[in-house]
């Protein structure tokens, strides 16, 4: 009697502490939410630089959430489908009211559209991945990551305050084209790495360690700027890569058809 009591207590202290695991990547995903809405309510107070903000900070629990799920082996189909929704506004809704007030609004109609187009990809990303996310490659993300793009649009209100300053009619061509292509970006077929993902060869740990530390340092002596290089640079990685793998590709197979191709005069004989 007195062990069967034990051990039911025992398992009680093992579903609470189980239920405690759970706990802390969704409220990390909460704080997700939070962070985009307070972009949202920010926005329509005309502080788009804390809007912009707060879209940055959304993409750090968004991180944390899923690293501790991670770490705590806590994943689960509710945490997943939460995530999803709080980052469909985080850095869906949140990014397009944004852009759309900042700058979209002065054409009119068609600034309109590109928001909803900007909002529906990421939608579309959000749901293709969460099918198969599970199935594709460990190594890459397929379209590039909603937050990703979303950092690019923060990042570039920033960068746009502090450094261009640019006038309006700039500023609405500027957002229109970076929206298409973000847009674009998110629904297509580039494979983009995940970074959580990637495996460091030894023998450049030292190398690794050093170009890590340039960043760090340049990204704190001038935040404004360059956080919108570092997001500038992921959204960009996709596109290069792929041109280098099919350039790469191309010039292989001329190289392989050449050593086949069959020889009918040869000088040196």
């Amino acid at each position: 009697m007195r062990g069967s009591l034990l051990k039911s207590s025992r398992n009680a202290k093992e579903g609470q502490r189980r239920r405690g695991v759970y706990l802390i990547p969704n409220i990390l995903t909460t704080g997700n939410l939070f962070s985009g809405l307070a972009s949202v309510v920010a926005v329509f107070h005309g502080k788009y630089e804390l809007a912009a903000i707060a879209i940055l900070i959304a993409m750090i629990f968004d991180t944390l959430d899923g690293t501790s799920a991670r770490l705590m082996k806590s994943t689960s189909e509710f945490g997943v489908q939460y995530d999803s929704l709080s980052d469909l506004i985080s850095f869906g809704v949140a990014p397009g009211i944004l852009i759309y007030v900042w700058g979209l609004e002065s054409p009119g109609l068609f600034g309109a559209a590109v928001m909803f187009a900007y909002v529906a990809c990421g939608a579309l990303r959000l749901a293709r991945f969460n099918v198969t996310g599970n199935s594709g490659e460990s190594k890459h993300f397929i379209g590039l990551p909603i937050p990703a793009a979303a950092g690019l649009i923060a990042t570039s209100l920033i960068v746009d305050v502090h450094v261009f300053q640019m006038a309006s009619p700039f500023k609405a061509l500027a957002l229109l084209v970076v929206s298409l292509t973000l847009s674009f970006l998110m629904v297509s077929r580039l494979k983009y790495r995940s970074l959580k993902e990637l495996q460091f060869h030894s023998r450049h740990h030292f190398m690794y360690l050093v170009w890590a530390v340039l960043i760090l340092v340049s990204v704190v002596a001038y935040p404004q700027l360059m956080l919108f290089v570092v997001c500038a640079g992921y959204a960009l990685s996709g596109m290069i890569e792929w041109v280098v793998m099919a350039v790469s590709g191309a010039f292989g197979k001329r190289s392989v058809a050449e050593s086949s191709a069959p020889r009918f005069f040869n000088p040196k004989e």
